[in-house]
């Protein structure tokens, strides 16, 4: 048997969704724009059965392609995050594509080649094997973030994005190459294995360019001068596709880059890390507070989050991880559900997004209002809502690393920035009521409850979703 019948079923749900990107072009270039609804369909049928591969059956776990690539409880944990985030922001993207008559085919393939670039950055054990998914994924979002080309501030987006990735990417490839140098390999492994005891000033560059290059696809500061810009001038559905699955992948590859790769430098990176959790949560927290736009108040939210979950990451233990990994979950519905509530909107076929567009929204669609003021009391880290505990976890992991200081300044940011969370829910509850809003559509209303149902009710049943991340967390280690 060769190796590539051997490799297939730890790739499997790659090589579906590889395959079906193949047909769907082919479709798309055959049947042209009549074939836009039959490709959107198409690829949301094929995100769904890769999902089913990836957590469904007794495919093997393993490495392959000569250690490049590997399939463990970490990267399947983490591509079905990545998967649901991608689906979820199809679903979503169907109304509002069809009502601004700019859905082309190209519009899910980009999104499918977007997630196959998640799915083997996640999956990556070498540095080559990193720097090919964060490329694959990087050209599709570059290419969405500027897909309304009639747009001013979406061609604005997508220029300063490409412009800065591209900044990003250098450094990437400039911190890979002093690691090259320093260990002889590409490898996480071998480079694990040689960098041990003191490090050289030529390492210690090295792993600050690397940690830059992945920063920024996080969005974390100092690395996030991109972010408010492009999720407010792209499209709604392509700025809930960034703050998605793009940060699941990104978040998962820093994780296991830090803790595989660099281990025996483990002093190093988590003082950059510690500083740049602290940096994230602050401008997270403060710089919200004045926002008038939903979606740039989002910018900063997911800076914020990002920074909270890095407090995770600091800790350097299979707690830290395992608090990292609960943090991005749910991060994951709250943000999906946040979007889909922006999503709806709409007043007179024309979508909104102003904060006082909001107003009065608990009398003219008091359900909506209820699952969005769920969104906000999760993400400020009000109890019993699962945000708390995704806070609790990554806070008790730092407790217990000894790093006291940044558990404190963690909770202190998280009160601050519980503020602009409250706002929302007042400018919802108390002030005087708006027009009302179109009616929502199908995707939007579930894809909202659900969400909320799962923030609510995570509380009373923890364990499936700790005991998996648990097991992804150990996998590492």
């Amino acid at each position: 048997m060769n190796a590539t019948a051997l490799s297939l079923p730890i790739i499997l749900p790659e090589f579906i969704l590889a395959f079906g990107i193949l047909v769907l072009i082919l479709l798309g270039a055959l049947r042209g724009e009549r074939s836009v609804w039959l490709v959107t369909e198409g690829a949301v049928a094929l995100l769904g059965v890769a999902l089913v591969v990836l957590l469904v059956g007794d495919r093997p776990e393993g490495v392959t392609f000569y250690g490049a690539f590997t399939d463990d409880a970490f990267a399947r944990f983490m591509k079905a995050l990545a998967l649901i985030g991608s689906l979820a922001t199809l679903l979503l993207s169907i109304d509002f594509m069809r009502s601004h008559k700019i859905g082309g085919f190209e519009f899910p393939v980009l999104l499918l080649l977007g997630t196959l670039g998640m799915m083997m950055l996640i999956s990556a054990t070498d540095f080559i094997a990193l720097y090919l998914g964060l490329e694959l994924m990087s050209l599709a979002l570059y290419v969405v973030a500027a897909y309304r080309r009639d747009d001013l501030r979406s061609s604005e987006a997508g220029i300063k994005y490409f412009v800065l990735g591209a900044l990003s990417s250098g450094m990437l490839l400039y911190g890979i190459s002093l690691m090259y140098g320093y260990s002889g390999t590409i490898s996480f492994a071998g480079v694990a294995a040689s960098l041990k005891g003191p490090s050289p000033l030529g390492v210690v560059f090295g792993l600050v360019f690397v940690l830059a290059g992945l920063a920024f696809k996080i969005s974390a500061v100092p690395f996030h001068m991109w972010t408010p810009d492009v999720y407010q001038g792209a499209p709604t559905p392509v700025t809930t596709f960034f703050a998605t699955g793009p940060k699941m992948a990104a978040m998962a590859v820093l994780v296991r880059v830090t803790l595989t790769a660099f281990p025996g430098v483990a002093g190093e990176w988590r003082q950059i890390v510690t500083f740049i959790s602290i940096a994230s949560m602050a401008l997270g927290s403060f710089a919200a507070i004045g926002q008038t736009s939903i979606k740039r108040l989002m910018a900063y939210s997911s800076i914020g989050h990002m920074g909270f979950a890095l407090v995770g990451l600091a800790a350097g233990t299979v707690e830290g991880a395992h608090g990292v990994v609960v943090y991005m979950a749910i991060y994951l519905v709250m943000t999906l559900g946040s979007f889909a509530a922006i999503l709806s909107m709409r007043r007179d076929g024309v979508y909104v997004e102003n904060i006082s567009d909001l107003a009065g929204l608990a009398r003219t669609n008091a359900p909506m209002a209820f699952f969005f003021a769920a969104m906000m009391f999760s993400m400020a880290g009000i109890p019993p809502l699962a945000g708390f505990f995704a806070k609790f976890y990554v806070f008790a992991a730092a407790m217990k690393a000894d790093l006291y200081g940044l558990a404190v300044i963690g909770v202190l940011l998280s009160a601050i920035g519980a503020y602009y969370y409250l706002r929302i829910v007042k400018i919802m509850y108390f002030d005087e009521p708006a027009k009302a809003f179109d009616p929502q559509g199908a995707a939007t209303r579930v894809i909202l409850a659900l969400s909320t149902a799962l923030l609510i009710f995570y509380a009373l049943a923890p364990a499936p979703l700790t005991n998996a991340a648990m097991a992804a967390a150990k996998s590492l280690f």
